[in-house]
Formats: structure tokens, sequence, C-alpha cells
């Protein structure tokens, strides 16, 4: 009861708190999050996250800390990448990714793998080839046919357009 009260107090709204778990209706914004954990904190509970979310974030952050290397490894197999950051089922852990985030894993690489290269280009540190290479792409026609169908233009139209923003590459 003490939980339903806060969420009320709070106006999360929720389909109902059973035996340590919580049941929203609707994500809550980060100030009603952050909210809700101190509250929670002064009546002595804790959010614990669910281990299928902790696996979810834990793929999540190893494919954005491979973006961060110096390259990706030429040849690299995502489903095995990911098995050696979390050793269970590939398929299993797809099947999740994919349930919970709307989106399949590849998807998801795909489109962290572009932001990378917007941001690059927003560098102008390193060619088109340099770029497909460090990105572990087969060719510029592969990651420039990726860009377009991810962002809509080309990567030399992408960069036309950051040229002109003052907002930068996001």
């Amino acid at each position: 009861m003490a939980v339903e009260n806060l969420l009320y107090d709070k106006h999360i709204a929720f389909d109902k708190v059973v035996l340590g778990k919580v049941f929203l209706l609707e994500k809550p914004s980060k100030s009603d999050w952050i909210s809700l954990e101190e509250g929670l904190d002064k009546m002595g509970f804790e959010i614990l996250k669910d281990k299928d979310v902790k696996k979810i974030e834990k793929i999540k952050t190893s494919l954005r800390q491979l973006l961060q290397k110096e390259e990706i490894p030429s040849g690299m197999n995502l489903s095995e990448f990911i098995r050696s950051k979390i050793n269970e089922d590939y398929s299993m852990l797809s099947h999740l990714f994919s349930s919970m985030e709307g989106v399949t894993i590849e998807k998801f690489f795909i489109s962290q793998k572009i932001d990378k290269v917007k941001e690059l280009l927003f560098y102008e540190e390193m060619t088109l080839s340099e770029i497909s290479y460090k990105l572990d792409y087969s060719s510029v026609q592969h990651l420039s046919s990726q860009f377009k169908k991810v962002t809509g233009m080309t990567p030399s139209d992408y960069k036309k357009l950051i040229k002109k923003s003052p907002e930068g590459w996001k």
C-alpha cells in the first residue's frame, strides 16, 4: 500500500502493485522517475531492474563501446560478439531484444553505426573510405547505401547539410 500511495501522490499511472513488482501503464518522465526513486528510498525501497532489462542494456552498452574503439575487427560476427559479452543463446537474446526494443539487434547496431558515421563526417578527420574501413563495411558503396536507407540522404548530402546547420551532426 505504501508504494501504491507513493505512485498516486506522484501521479504515476499504474495497473497494479504485487509482491515487490509495479506494473506501470506508461513509462514515467525522467523527473517523475527520479522523484519515484527518491520516494521509494525514503521508505527503504529501491528500484531493481528486471534481469531482461539488464541484458538488453548490456547488449546496447557493449555495442556502443565497440563503436568507440579504434576500429571494428574485420569480418566481426555480431552474434558471436554478443554471445561473448552475455554467455547465453544468441537466438534467445535476439528474440528478447526485438520484443522489448521493437527492433532487431542488427538494426539497432546499424543505427548506432550510422550515428557514428554522422559524427565522423561532422569532424571531417576521415574520408568516407577510412570510415568504411573503421566500421567494417565491405565497401564505401555498402556504407553509402546503408546510410541512405537509414537517413534518406547520401553521406555527401549529409555533409552539405551539416555545413549549413548550426546544430552539428545530431
